[in-house]
């Protein structure tokens, strides 16, 4: 077996409890690692490079991992080999290093498929895993998730927080500046009139999460003084697993008051809680109790209060009671932008053209953009070739076919007069009426968007119309979805519903 060693900088200390460390718990902690990788690559790079890893097991302070081949080995001590180490100390103060070797699994065969049975949410910490959920000291915020100010069970009430996601990595533009400036004000002044709670919704890809995390790394590293601020930051369904756990365990009291206690509640793709009777009006007591005591609340999901159907009337009112801000789908501009800040940050050169051919091509999920852009540079840099449109190409091939734009024109057409109830045959009609202008100029935007058509093309279909009135078309749109926030939600479902 050939195997390489990774030294962590962590200053984890070797304990004897490592060596009895349940192989269950050992599943749960590397089933959290993968999944924080797979957050972090994206789904198209770690199904490529990193879904074969597999655990060996753990020896002491070190842990060990296999992948099935030497050169998987080599690609992932370049890319990752200290990400890996940062991450198993996250879950494991006490890891030392990884080492990552050659082999078809072994030891205690902990694969992908592991999925061990949670503990109760309301049992006692155990040392190590304190050490891993507790952050004690704001000057460690750089490597431990902000959480609590001391190690007691509020510390569990919260996920892991991503390091990469700060305010200084967000890209702001037009479809995320509204939701950005709030976010940024909840991170100033928690609790402010009008800004509690705050929810943000859009799409998936677009940064809600990473605005969620910002807020809570930038409330974590102030210094204030009554002392440091307690975040609870988890998902929808981590919210409902904790509360059926704890009815399970008959400890809701202990429950509540975890979350009650703490000074900003987060949580995420709320849109998980529809049609969950019971855990809704748990959530609904915990927001009253928390905004009465003068607390911060923030909450993401797919689509705005009023939109999601399946939640209590009374939890939807108070959800829409604050700030209400979305992130539009990602304009062209803004996507080049992400981009160029990845690779600013990566410390790489890819040309500019490469950059606009992947933001023209991939235009739905930032995810998955950023996926494409980080298998674009590993190739590069195992194969020793320069990042050109050619290579790009053929290395994104099977991305780049699933994102091959298939919209017709006829298409948008027939979508836009159903949802407008105007006639088809009015979008190559002379008549100009507002209630038939408006639909048309709509669906010139649409074509422009979603297919390859030329300007002079496009307007053709639309009545031979000359290439200027889609110009103006075009243009129109955008204006009023910057204005009109009603507007521009019709023109995003539309969007979706032709992408889907």
């Amino acid at each position: 077996m050939e195997r390489m060693v990774f030294n962590g900088d962590g200053e984890g200390e070797h304990s004897a409890a490592m060596d009895y460390l349940p192989s269950e718990q050992l599943a749960t902690l590397w089933a959290r690692v993968r999944g924080r990788l797979q957050q972090e690559v994206g789904e198209v790079e770690y199904r490529t490079w990193l879904r074969q890893m597999t655990l060996v097991g753990l020896d002491g302070d070190e842990i060990t991992v296999h992948l099935p081949t030497r050169f998987l080995r080599d690609w992932v001590r370049a890319q990752f080999g200290d990400r890996l180490t940062t991450l198993w100390q996250e879950q494991l103060p006490a890891v030392r290093r990884v080492e990552v070797g050659v082999g078809n699994g072994g030891g205690t065969g902990l694969a992908e498929s592991v999925s061990p049975p949670p503990r109760s949410p309301t049992g006692p910490l155990r040392p190590l895993e304190a050490r891993s959920l507790i952050q004690g000291d704001a000057k460690a915020a750089d490597t431990k998730s902000p959480e609590t100010k001391s190690g007691d069970d509020r510390a569990e009430a919260s996920a892991p927080l991503d390091q990469r996601f700060t305010f200084d990595s967000f890209v702001v533009g037009k479809p995320n500046e509204f939701a950005h400036a709030c976010a940024r004000r909840v991170a100033e002044k928690p609790a402010s009139q009008g800004f509690n709670p705050l929810f943000l919704y859009g799409g998936v890809g677009l940064g809600k999460t990473h605005l969620m995390h910002a807020i809570a790394w930038e409330l974590t590293a102030q210094d204030r003084p009554d002392g440091p601020v307690t975040v609870a930051y988890m998902s929808a369904e981590k919210f409902m697993y904790r509360f059926i756990s704890a009815i399970r365990s008959q400890a809701t009291i202990q429950f509540k008051e975890q979350l009650r206690s703490v000074d900003v509640l987060m949580i995420d793709d709320l849109q998980f809680l529809i049609n969950k009777d019971a855990t809704q009006e748990e959530f609904f007591h915990t927001f009253n109790a928390l905004v009465e005591s003068g607390k911060q609340i923030v909450v993401s999901a797919d689509k705005s209060p009023s939109d999601l159907s399946g939640l209590e009337e009374r939890v939807r009112t108070r959800l829409g009671s604050g700030m209400v801000a979305d992130l539009h789908a990602t304009t062209f501009e803004l996507r080049v932008s992400i981009l160029e800040a990845k690779v600013a940050r990566a410390g790489v050169s890819v040309p500019a053209k490469v950059l606009e051919f992947l933001s023209h091509k991939i235009t739905s999920n930032i995810r998955e953009l950023e996926g494409a852009l980080n298998r674009l540079i590993a190739h590069a840099n195992l194969f020793g070739r320069a990042i050109t449109l050619e290579t790009t190409q053929e290395v994104l091939h099977d991305i780049l076919k699933a994102h091959d734009r298939r919209v017709t024109i006829e298409e948008i057409q027939k979508r836009v007069a159903e949802h407008w109830n105007i006639r088809l045959t009015d979008m190559s009609s002379a008549r100009r009426a507002r209630a038939v202008a408006r639909p048309r100029q709509v669906a010139m935007y649409l074509a422009k968007q979603l297919t390859s058509r030329s300007l002079p093309e496009i307007g053709r279909r639309f009545g031979n119309r000359d290439h200027t009135t889609v110009m103006h078309a075009v243009s129109r749109v955008t204006e009023l979805i910057e204005r009109d926030a009603s507007f521009a939600e019709d023109v995003e479902l539309l969007r979706r519903m032709l992408e889907s």
